[in-house]
């Protein structure tokens, strides 16, 4: 789960880079099973949910964004949370250190 907020006068511009990196996602990640950007009410925030098959997915998805989305994303929205479950690799860990990321693993539930 990433949070960001929406940066001044970067409103149109970021709608426009998640609906294009929305539709790349979906069309060329098999291996990422949720991605979900959601508004806050007054729209100044957004929360990513993502979740991934495993690591490998996770890794396929940072090369992507990094390569192809990172400059543009960075110049509309501004990162200020980054919480992770379950066990990433080691690799992930080190990719999302710079978003400052807490780790939590599960201690009860189920997913379907």
């Amino acid at each position: 789960m990433l949070t960001v907020d929406v940066n001044p006068g970067k409103m149109d511009e970021g709608t426009s880079l998640m609906q294009e990196m929305v539709s790349a996602t979906q069309d060329n990640e098999p291996g990422t099973l949720n991605y979900e950007w959601n508004f806050s009410a007054d729209k100044s925030s957004i929360h990513l949910f993502e979740r991934y098959a495993n690591s490998e997915a996770i890794m396929v998805h940072l090369g992507n964004f990094g390569s192809k989305y990172a400059e543009r994303f960075m110049q509309c929205f501004s990162p200020t949370g980054l919480s992770v479950y379950g066990k990433p690799s080691a690799d992930v860990q080190d990719a999302l250190a710079a978003f400052g990321p807490v780790y939590y693993s599960q201690a009860a539930g189920f997913a379907r």
